[in-house]
């Protein structure tokens, strides 16, 4: 069909850690749990949020492993990918069940790590390291250099 879109941009916050899965072909899929709200003044109640999940699988190899080695619970992300909806019977009840998620596979999609620092994921600083802080006497401007060319 010409003209159509199938595109999802979010940014939100991870509700969980990824969970890495291995597919029956050997390959890893990322299943991911992600937060978007927004928030508003009520007249009657003050201040109101709302929060709605998102279900997002990645199947593109390398955005599987900087989500395994990177991205933990609370980690703020933007993703770019399509709506998809799978469809399965109910082992159970023998019912036809839905699940609307974001994949992100091949070239049309992205996933983007925002922030830094200790803000509840993403990468983390090595706070092992203790920073050697000089008197500010001491430190020399580099204001004061020749422009080299």
């Amino acid at each position: 069909m010409a003209g159509s879109l199938n595109k999802v941009l979010l940014i939100g916050r991870l509700g969980a850690d990824p969970e890495i899965k291995q597919m029956v072909n050997g390959k890893s899929v990322a299943r991911l749990s992600l937060a978007t709200s927004q928030s508003w003044k009520d007249k009657n109640t003050g201040e109101k949020e709302k929060t709605e999940w998102h279900r997002i699988v990645v199947f593109n190899e390398g955005l599987v492993n900087v989500i395994q080695q990177y991205l933990k619970k609370g980690a703020q992300i933007y993703v770019e990918g399509q709506l998809t909806t799978r469809k399965w019977k109910d082992e159970q009840s023998g019912q036809d069940k839905y699940s609307t998620e974001i994949v992100l596979q091949g070239y049309n999609s992205t996933l983007t790590m925002l922030g830094g620092g200790n803000t509840g994921g993403g990468i983390q600083n090595d706070t092992t390291q203790q920073n050697n802080i000089e008197d500010s006497s001491q430190v020399s401007n580099d204001m004061d250099d020749e422009i080299p060319f």
